[in-house]
């Protein structure tokens, strides 16, 4: 007497029982119904290709007018901050020995020092000594004695990451 063994995979589906020893993936055999009027896989439609078409991609959104006009604003508006910063910075932190200077304000807690070149008619001081480090008014007058004897005027820059002294004489 010969048993058959347990069905595989699901015991509920209702399909009919191959013979032992068939392939069970062949086309046309017993036991897989071809859909009517369809060759090819048994249960899968069959179809002009292998995949289904691409979706066409969605149009890429341009860039309106008034976007432009905000990016271009932001622009200009980052620029002049930037230029403005830079032009109002105190050029007398990168002044050396015999650079000539110009006094851009009449304050004197803001002179606004600038260096610039010594035939320009704006040149007003040259440089005799810079001395880094913090200096008070009494000190600075003793240091720019040591190092130039001839300065007539002395300015001292602090709180701005690099201290400095500056010994001057008029042009």
């Amino acid at each position: 007497m010969t048993t058959q063994p347990p069905p595989q995979g699901n015991p509920f589906a209702q399909q009919p029982q191959q013979p032992q020893g068939q392939n069970p993936y062949a086309q046309g055999q017993q036991g897989f119904p071809q859909q009517a009027g369809q060759p090819g896989q048994p249960g899968f439609p069959q179809q002009g290709a292998p995949y289904a078409p691409v979706p066409p991609q969605p149009a890429r959104r341009k860039l309106s007018f008034k976007t432009i006009r905000n990016i271009v604003i932001a622009v200009v508006v980052v620029g002049t901050a930037i230029g403005g910063y830079i032009a109002s910075r105190d050029d007398a932190n990168t002044a050396a020995v015999d650079d000539c200077m110009h006094r851009g304000s009449s304050s004197d807690t803001n002179p606004d020092l600038e260096v610039v070149d010594c035939g320009d008619a704006k040149a007003q001081y040259v440089v005799l000594a810079k001395i880094e480090g913090s200096f008070s008014a009494l000190t600075a007058e003793s240091k720019c004695k040591e190092a130039a004897e001839d300065f007539q005027y002395s300015y001292t820059e602090s709180g701005s990451g690099s201290d400095f002294l500056l010994c001057l004489k008029d042009k």
